[in-house]
């Protein structure tokens, strides 16, 4: 049984980080003057935010939603994921175009403590990602403040690839 109340609902991530960020709640994004949510990179594909200032230049974030928590550990994905690998590749390209380029996990529970690949259900997808760490791309993990009529940004969580 969860310790948490779970979000479940997969509008939340992209519109709260939106929010926050434009609130100023996220320290690690803030010092660029405009959001734009759902950004056309490529012939085929969107990034969820891109930040952009004249002196910070440009920041491609992509936010993944994540509710699988087990011991205290968040982990994403909680199935096998061809689209989270194709955004990963995607980042790693931004990053090589010398762009800041940010994965952002969305813990919408209260459980957590740390947050991880999960290497037991898309080992494909938990390689990419500590290789495009590698490569320079930012990972950041918060959860929520939950209840039943509010859910808010609460915290950053310790990543550990």
């Amino acid at each position: 049984m969860p310790a948490s109340l779970v979000g479940i609902n997969t509008l939340v991530p992209n519109r709260l980080i939106f929010e926050s960020i434009n609130a100023g709640l996220v320290p690690e994004l803030s010092g660029y003057e405009n959001v734009q949510r759902e950004v056309r990179i490529g012939d085929h594909s969107r990034i969820d935010l891109m930040l952009t200032d004249a002196s910070n230049g440009r920041c491609y974030v992509e936010i993944k939603n994540c509710t699988l928590v087990s011991d205290g550990i968040a982990y994403f994905p909680d199935a096998a994921t061809a689209r989270g690998l194709k955004h990963l590749n995607e980042l790693v390209e931004l990053t090589a175009s010398g762009f800041r380029t940010v994965m952002f996990y969305f813990i919408q529970r209260m459980d957590a403590n740390v947050f991880k690949p999960a290497d037991h259900i898309d080992p494909a997808y938990s390689q990419q990602l500590r290789r495009a760490a590698e490569h320079g791309i930012e990972i950041l993990a918060y959860d929520v403040f939950i209840d039943l009529k509010w859910i808010r940004l609460n915290r950053k969580i310790r990543c550990e690839l």
